[in-house]
């Protein structure tokens, strides 16, 4: 064995390498009361699976989101009002989730669904619901459609000439935005794509639909979240499979305009996903390095780093009401993922809301409403099933919410299953952003468990002793080649500079490597290294 200096890609759990930033001021909320509520927690059930998933809530209550019928093989979107959660099908095929942030108050529910019409391109656009993530629910190369149910009545959306398509988000007015494949057969898509897709506005009783331009230079694009003001935020990148690898630009398209919202200093890794009334803007940037990332707050032309609950290296801000309320998810280094409620400058774990006493963990917060009410994914300890969940604001008097807050004076922490752990990393970005790049080579993994493996959360400089390592040359967000080799098969991944890595050159064969987080390493499969 020789002794090398390498680039050590690991999560760390040093809180002084993730410093929050400085909590912003109360007046930038003046909405939100100082005082911290206490909230009451409903599991919302199962549609005979061991996991369902609350995306939406709106101000009437209603809950939607995506429940495993039984054996854990199929999912449904379901729509739980009154306490009863109904099964909204598919639209002809086996799965389908509702969309989200759910911000509809007239009862419209959005969200996408496999039809019975095979895949003519075979691109492969599925959905995973078994709790490891390791297959695709039943039934995978079949058309996607999104879709806008009623009152029992379900419209699908139309595409922009292609086969498949989303729709994730409503507003008050009844326009859905989601995103749609086009007729452009795109020779630069990464395969099994192969058509261009577009974030889209579509009102389902004129039954139009209209393309928001990417921003420029990109050649795909994803509308998430859309407010009373008709404003939209989404994303765009470069073609390839629907995941996270695609989100390089978040961004908000308002007058006929597209504004790119930045980063937290990453070049790629940007997402918003929803926007209130108050043009408040939430989502996840990579930092730095592009090596993790964090939830982010833009407002007033600027973005603000949430920062994470302490000890955790990786954060993401998946809803904003109209009282400036953040709701997400903060995880540490292995993975294990708490629910966040974050106002007034600070982030709070959810869990230190509730009584110790409630059966549920709660593992992410998807959305909320304006009167505070906060939905999710919750798992329960005893029984290991993992149900939606809602969190209501509490009404009690002072005396008990005294009591309340002394029995939550410690928090809970627990560490999740693996299944469970495993699961959370691919519910990362819900829906259309929840699976990697499918259908791609992978050499870079030598085992399912491995493909599974969460690493890369900081990069820095160690000596290990080790032998040589055999990988792929490492590929930038603008697809050069930067110099340095990604051995396969290491979780966490080790990284080298190697003569054989041509720096700036082009990719040849683009892949991934499962090495991080929320997104994996691009890597070109055609240069193989070593070092």
């Amino acid at each position: 064995m020789k002794s090398k200096t390498l680039t050590y890609i690991a999560f760390t759990t040093a809180i002084t390498a993730l410093i929050a930033p400085r909590p912003l001021v109360a007046q930038d909320n003046p909405d939100v009361s100082g005082k911290q509520r206490n909230y009451t927690v409903t599991s919302l059930g199962l549609l005979g699976g061991t996991l369902s998933s609350a995306y939406g809530i709106n101000n009437r209550g209603w809950v939607t989101g995506a429940a495993n019928l039984e054996g854990d093989q199929n999912e449904h979107p379901f729509l739980w009002r009154d306490g009863v959660m109904s099964d909204v099908g598919t639209n002809g095929g086996p799965n389908g989730s509702a969309g989200f942030p759910l911000k509809n108050n007239r009862g419209l529910v959005v969200g996408f669904a496999q039809t019975s019409t095979p895949d003519p391109l075979a691109e492969n656009w599925t959905l995973y619901c078994n709790l490891s993530e390791t297959q695709p629910c039943e039934g995978s190369n079949l058309v996607m459609s999104g879709f806008a149910w009623q009152d029992g009545v379900k419209t699908l959306m139309p595409t922009l000439g292609g086969n498949h398509g989303y729709a994730t988000g409503a507003n008050n007015s009844g326009q859905v935005v989601g995103f749609a494949e086009t007729a452009n057969q795109d020779s630069t898509c990464v395969p099994p794509q192969v058509l261009d897709y577009e974030a889209v506005i579509w009102n389902p009783v004129e039954g139009k639909i209209r393309m928001l331009p990417p921003f420029p230079g990109d050649s795909i694009g994803a509308a998430i979240g859309i407010n009373d003001r008709g404003q939209v935020v989404g994303t765009s990148g470069q073609c390839a499979p629907v995941s996270p690898a695609i989100a390089v630009h978040a961004l908000l398209w308002q007058n006929g305009r597209v504004t790119n919202l930045g980063s937290l200093g990453g070049l790629t890794g940007n997402l918003a996903y929803a926007i209130n009334n108050r043009t408040q803007v939430v989502g996840i940037s990579d930092v730095a390095g592009d090596t993790t990332a964090h939830a982010f707050l833009w407002q007033n032309g600027k973005m603000i780093d949430l920062g994470t609950l302490p000890g955790d290296v990786f954060s993401v801000a998946f809803s904003i009401n109209n009282r400036g309320q953040v709701v997400g998810e903060s995880c540490d280094a292995s993975g294990n993922c708490r629910a966040f409620l974050w106002q007034n400058g600070v982030m709070t774990d959810l869990n230190t809301l509730i009584p110790s006493s409630s059966p549920l963990y709660l593992l992410a917060a998807y959305d909320l409403n304006d009167q505070g009410a906060i939905v999710g994914q919750g798992f329960d300890p005893v029984s290991g099933d993992a149900p939606g969940f809602l969190a209501a604001p509490s009404s009690c008097d002072d005396a008990v919410e005294n009591a309340a807050t002394a029995e939550r004076m410690q928090p809970r922490k627990i560490v999740l299953p693996d299944s469970i752990r495993l699961r959370m990393r691919e519910k990362l970005h819900v829906g259309p952003f929840a699976a990697p790049p499918t259908g791609t080579s992978n050499p870079s993994s030598s085992s399912p468990a491995d493909q599974q493996t969460l690493a890369c959360a900081e990069t820095r400089d160690v000596t290990v002793d080790t032998g040589t390592q055999n990988g792929y040359s490492r590929v930038s967000t603008t697809g050069k080649i930067t110099g340095y080799c990604l051995a396969r098969g290491h979780f966490p991944c080790l990284a080298a500079p190697s003569a054989i890595c041509p720096t700036g050159a082009s990719v040849l064969q683009k892949g991934w490597q499962a090495c991080n987080l929320w997104r994996p390493l691009e890597i070109d499969l055609a240069r193989p290294c070593s070092f």
